[in-house]
C-alpha cells in the first residue's frame, strides 16, 4: 500500500470519527427527543412584518387571526409597502378585532432589512410574550400559538420549525434537504445546550428579553440576523426550548429557481461570520468532515487494495446516519427525503463549495 493511499485512509478514518461524534453527541438527542406536555395561557403578541406582501397577506393572514387561543393579538407592520397591502389590511381590520396594523410612513428613513420594522412591532406589542412569523407563511393548525408557547412557563425562548411545502422537481427536494440539515443542526445544538440560532418564520421569546439587550442594537448595521444573531446574543444553556410538534408548524413555499434560492441562502450565510467561534467551528467541521468522507471514499474505492474494509467502513457510516435520520425526518415531516439522503448530501457539498467561492462577490444584501 503506497504512502498516498495510507494518508487517504487515515483521512477516511478521521472523517468517520468526526461524523460519529456529531451523531452520538448532537443528532442522537433529536432522534430520541420526545415532546413534553406543557400548557400556557398568558397573552401573546404575534408579529408579522410585511413589505409589498398584499397577495401573501390576503392568502395567509387569516390562519394567524383565527387561532384557538384565549388571548392574543396579531400585529402586522406595514413597512412602507407600495402595493395594495394597506387596503388588504384595512379590510381585515374590519373583520378581526385582534388585528392591529402599524404603518411605517414612506418618509421614514431606516436601515436595510426588517429589523427596524420588527422592533416597531415588538415595541407596539401589548403582551410580554411575542411570537414571530412572516407574511409569506401559513400556520398548519389553529393550535399553532398554543403549541409554540407551551414551554413559556419555564423557558424564555422557543425555537420552532418552518418546513417548506413539497412539490415536484429536484430543486424542491434539494432546498428541503438543505433546510433539513439547518433544522437538524440548530435543534440538536439547542438540545445539547449550545443554542446558536432560530428561524424568524417560527420563533417566540419574551419581550423583556428583547429589551434586556437593547433589541438588535449590537448588529443593527447587518441587514439580516434578526433571528440567528439575536438568539446567539440572548440564548443561554437553560432558557431555550424547541417545538417540533406538527401543529406548531409554519409552512411557506420554497424558491422555484436556483438564483432566488441562492440569494435567500446567501443572506443566512452572510450572518454566520458573526457567530461565536465555538458555533462557527462546529458548523464548519460537520460539512468539512462530510467532504473528507466522500472525497477519501472515492479515492479509496479506486486505489485501496482491500475493498472489503473500505466498503464495510463506508456502509457503517451511511447506515449510521440512516438510523439517525429515520426518526428525525419523520418528526420534521421530511421523510420523503430519507432514501435519497446520501445523494442529497453528496450534491449539497458542491453547492456549499459554490456558496463559499461566490458569496464574497456579493456585498449588499437587502430584505425584500
Amino acid at each position: 500500500m503506497s504512502l498516498f493511499v495510507d494518508i487517504i485512509f487515515v483521512i477516511f478514518l478521521f472523517a468517520i470519527f468526526i461524523q460519529l461524534i456529531y451523531a452520538l453527541f448532537f443528532f442522537i438527542r433529536l432522534s430520541f427527543y420526545k415532546e413534553k406536555s406543557n400548557s400556557f395561557s398568558k397573552g401573546i403578541s404575534v408579529i408579522i412584518c410585511a413589505k409589498n406582501e398584499a397577495e401573501m397577506l390576503s392568502e395567509n393572514l387569516t390562519s394567524f387571526l383565527e387561532q384557538d387561543y384565549p388571548e392574543y393579538e396579531v400585529i402586522v407592520v406595514d413597512d412602507q409597502s407600495e402595493d395594495e397591502t394597506k387596503y388588504i389590511l384595512k379590510d381585515l381590520e374590519k373583520k378581526y378585532f385582534n388585528l392591529k396594523v402599524v404603518t411605517i410612513d414612506p418618509h421614514v428613513i431606516s436601515r436595510v432589512g426588517k429589523k427596524f420594522a420588527l422592533s416597531i412591532g415588538i415595541k407596539t406589542a401589548k403582551y410580554d410574550y411575542v411570537l414571530l412569523s412572516d407574511a409569506d407563511c401559513k400556520t398548519y393548525s389553529k393550535n399553532w400559538i398554543s403549541k409554540m408557547t407551551s414551554s413559556f412557563e419555564n423557558k424564555e425562548i422557543v425555537l420552532g420549525i418552518s418546513p417548506y411545502i413539497k412539490s415536484k422537481g429536484v430543486l424542491n427536494k434539494f432546498i428541503r434537504f438543505d433546510e433539513f440539515i439547518v433544522m437538524l443542526q440548530y435543534l440538536s445544538f439547542a438540545l445539547a445546550k449550545i443554542p446558536y440560532m432560530g428561524v424568524g418564520r417560527n420563533l417566540a421569546y419574551k419581550k423583556s428579553l428583547f429589551f434586556s439587550v437593547r433589541g438588535f442594537a449590537s448588529h443593527i448595521h447587518i441587514p439580516s440576523g434578526d433571528d440567528d444573531l439575536f438568539i446567539k446574543e440572548v440564548a443561554t444553556t437553560d432558557n431555550v426550548a424547541i417545538q417540533i410538534h406538527k401543529e406548531a408548524d409554519i409552512f411557506s413555499h420554497p424558491k422555484i429557481t436556483f438564483s432566488e434560492w441562492f440569494y435567500q441562502r446567501r443572506r443566512h450565510i452572510s450572518t454566520s461570520k458573526y457567530y461565536k467561534k465555538m458555533h462557527m467551528g462546529l458548523l464548519f467541521l460537520f460539512p468539512f468532515s462530510q467532504f473528507l468522507f466522500w472525497f477519501s471514499s472515492i479515492l479509496l474505492f479506486v486505489f485501496h487494495p482491500d475493498l472489503i474494509i473500505i466498503s464495510s467502513l463506508f456502509a457503517f457510516r451511511i447506515l449510521l446516519y440512516y438510523y439517525l435520520y429515520f426518526p428525525i425526518m419523520k418528526k420534521l415531516r421530511q421523510f420523503d427525503l430519507f432514501f435519497i439522503y446520501p445523494i442529497m448530501e453528496f450534491l449539497s457539498l458542491f453547492v456549499q463549495l459554490f456558496f463559499v467561492l461566490l458569496s464574497s462577490r456579493y456585498k449588499k444584501i437587502s430584505w425584500k
